[in-house]
């Protein structure tokens, strides 16, 4: 099983990327061999930016569009700014080529400097990734500040890893719809790549 993980934290070391780690090793540890790819935006800020203004993906960006048509799932997380996921993270899933996530399970998550923020996740990621046709694992994260190194985020990512590992059983690996796959290969055609 290949998951990609997306991380969109802006800075180094990040709360974000820890969370997606996190949740990544709790996935695993539920399904036991898990190809695990992450992928950090802030790597990829400039080609994203370019892709919005010229409608074209470079290629180290259309490589990561593949490893997530080609993946069985998504973990998706994103720190919180103004009540929603950040201006890259949002930007990121404008340029993903259509049906890429259809079918796809994700689990999102988010980070944010207090528990105010903890909306995000049923205001802002569960919409965004439902329109994007995703199957959106049923228990997100939300972890703030203080949640690192207190009580209970361990509790809530085992929580969310076990959704995420039964929705991931219950879809076929693998599995794309042909008509998907037939508009993603048109598309990267029209693209020149």
């Amino acid at each position: 099983m290949k998951l990609i993980v997306i991380s969109g934290g802006l800075r180094e070391p990040s709360s974000t990327r820890l969370l997606a780690d996190r949740l990544g090793a709790a996935v695993r540890a539920e399904l036991g061999q898990v190809d695990i790819e992450v992928v950090e935006l802030r790597h990829l800020a400039r080609a994203i930016t370019d892709a919005m203004l010229t409608g074209f993906a470079a290629p180290e960006l259309e490589a990561v569009f593949d490893a997530i048509a080609g993946s069985d799932g998504v973990i998706a997380v994103t720190p919180t700014f103004n009540a929603t996921f950040s201006g890259l993270f949002k930007s990121f899933f404008d340029v993903l080529p259509e049906q890429t996530l259809e079918g796809t399970p994700v689990l999102i998550a988010a980070t944010g400097g207090t528990e105010r923020h903890s909306l995000v996740l049923d205001h802002a990621l569960r919409p965004m990734f439902g329109y994007l046709h995703a199957l959106v694992s049923p228990t997100g994260v939300f972890a703030a500040t203080a949640d690192f190194g207190a009580d209970g985020l361990d509790v809530r990512i085992a929580k969310a890893a076990n959704d995420f590992s039964r929705l991931l059983q219950l879809c076929e690996p693998g599995r794309r719809d042909t008509v998907s796959a037939e508009l993603d290969e048109m598309q990267r055609l029209l693209a020149g790549a």
